[in-house]
């Protein structure tokens, strides 16, 4: 019978080579354990005591996960950012399409167009906050006196961010300003979407609106689903724009999210808890809350995407 050979050894050369990637690889070993391995499993054991931030005052089981399911302003930051996943990010989505689809024309000063549209995604989250704390302004604001101009009753025009039912579509508003990162995947999209197609359906007689549907929709579905996930991530943890907003409406500043909380989302309810209340623990679980929502949504969203056409037909 014949016997198996016992495995080679590594030569010397190998293992020096071995030697010299895990060197080279060291830094970021010793950075991803340090500064991400650590802090995930160390949010884990904090989310069920009592931690301030700098001791453990006691081991308080699943009381801080109860904690976030029976407290009113727990659930109305959850309540605020599904208003933002339902509401702001389909905005962001269509206009951002209808803006690539116009783009994608062939008319004179196209590169003008596109780099106008483009130019709001590159500039900081928070120097646009600040400028549209000044254009939403119900006292002073650009916005609300061009409203006034074309006839809207002064007593008429929203209060933006001083009315707690006009702070969410404010920030809607801004968020379909800033959306031309979004609108640019739909521009490459739409541009690899095959010009014989197009040309086919011409032939058959179809009109704009079946060559959009039929054609360019299935042709950019896989940007939409992209979008669709990567979009509902950052939803779940809107934060800047909340922070700016609610710490510059005037009288109300003094609260955690504005005019009666209306701006209150769940990422800065996190902040607030773990860095201005220093209830770091309960702030953990908080944040395990948050992950465990994003990937029951993610997975939701894989389960259902059928309707996504790729290349290859699938």
């Amino acid at each position: 019978m014949k016997q198996k050979s016992a495995p080679a050894r590594m030569s010397s050369q190998a293992r020096k080579y071995t030697m010299y990637g895990i060197v080279f690889a060291l830094p970021w070993i010793i950075g991803f354990l340090a500064f991400t391995a650590y802090p995930i499993i160390a949010s884990i054991v904090y989310s069920f005591t009592n931690f301030n931030g700098f001791a453990i005052k006691g081991f308080v089981g699943v009381e801080n996960y109860v904690k976030f399911f029976t407290e009113a302003k727990n659930l109305n930051s959850l309540w605020n950012t599904l208003y933002m996943c339902v509401f702001s990010l389909p905005a962001n989505i269509v206009f951002s399409l209808c803006m690539a689809l116009l783009l994608s024309l062939n008319v004179k000063g196209q590169s003008v167009f596109r780099t106008i549209f483009y130019i709001p995604s590159v500039v900081s989250v928070v120097a646009a906050s600040m400028v549209w704390v000044w254009v939403l302004n119900p006292s002073y604001g650009i916005l609300n006196k061009f409203l006034m101009a074309i006839g809207v009753p002064a007593n008429s025009v929203p209060g933006w961010m001083y009315d707690p039912n006009w702070t969410k579509p404010a920030l809607i508003l801004m968020g379909m300003w800033g959306s031309g990162g979004m609108m640019l995947i739909f521009l490459a999209s739409i541009k690899g979407v095959p010009q014989s197609l197009y040309e086919a359906a011409e032939l058959d007689g179809a009109n704009a609106w079946n060559k959009f549907w039929h054609i360019t929709m299935p042709g950019i579905s896989p940007a939409m689903f992209y979008q669709l996930v990567t979009g509902i991530i950052g939803m779940f943890q809107y934060f800047t724009q909340a922070y700016i907003f609610s710490s510059s409406s005037g009288n109300v500043s003094a609260q955690d999210g504005g005019p009666g909380n209306s701006m209150l989302f769940y990422s800065l309810h996190l902040y607030n808890q773990a860095f201005k209340y220093m209830n770091m623990g309960f702030a953990c679980a908080m944040a395990w809350i948050l992950f465990i929502i994003i990937m029951i949504v993610t997975a939701i969203i894989f389960a259902t995407s059928g309707w996504v056409q790729y290349g290859d037909g699938e």
